[in-house]
């Protein structure tokens, strides 16, 4: 099964990459994270976002499209970074984000949601 492994943002996260010891040292540890999921075959992508303060939404309603400027909202409402991941279940899933290193220098959360695979759309 594919999920999608999502870091919820935090007001440090929002602030941009400022090349503090700590980021660099956890931007090394997540590297080999990332190795290790690479090594074990269950890694398709990963990447980290800019704040959103860099973003746009576009709204629609009918017709009708509103371009809106970032930052958005609540910060552990917005995503810092992400992988997708071929795992065999969520169990696995889970089991990988506990051995993942804490993204943000405090509390955070990450969050995993399997995508829809073609058998989950057929009626």
């Amino acid at each position: 099964m594919r999920v999608m492994v999502l870091v919820k943002a935090t007001e440090e996260s929002e602030k941009g990459f400022s090349h503090t010891s700590w980021e660099t040292e956890m931007m090394e540890t997540m590297g080999r994270f990332n190795d290790d999921l690479r090594d074990a075959g269950i890694l398709i992508t990963a990447d980290g976002l800019k704040p959103s303060s860099e973003g746009k939404r576009v709204a629609f309603d009918g017709l009708n499209r509103t371009v809106i400027d970032g930052p958005f909202g609540e910060p552990r409402q917005l995503v810092a970074g992400f992988w997708i991941w071929e795992v065999k279940d969520m169990d696995e899933a889970v089991a990988w984000v506990k051995r993942c290193p804490n993204p943000m220098p405090g509390p955070s959360e990450i969050e995993i949601r399997p995508f829809y695979e073609m058998a989950d759309l057929q009626w």
